[in-house]
């Protein structure tokens, strides 16, 4: 009788573990989906819609890109490295 007291005790035990640990998941989710709202929010308020954003940064970077090399084409010769 008393191993299955004891069982009957390590089931409860992990039962309650695994609800808390759903509920810090669940949690967590929430947390992510609000990070993921706020987000897309700031992208769209920069004109960019989230499914555009790997292309714009790829559009900006090679825009830094030139407008570098249109500054040092511009540095005197004994400025260059």
């Amino acid at each position: 009788m008393e191993q299955l007291e004891e069982k009957i005790k390590r089931i409860k035990e992990d039962l309650d573990k695994a609800k808390s640990d759903l509920l810090k998941a669940e949690t967590r989710l929430e947390s992510l989906e609000k990070q993921e709202e706020e987000l897309v929010r700031e992208s769209r308020e920069l004109g960019v819609e989230p499914d555009q954003l790997q292309s714009e940064i790829k559009r900006l970077e090679q825009e830094i890109e030139e407008e570098l090399e249109k500054v040092i084409s511009m540095l005197p010769q004994e400025l260059k490295a």
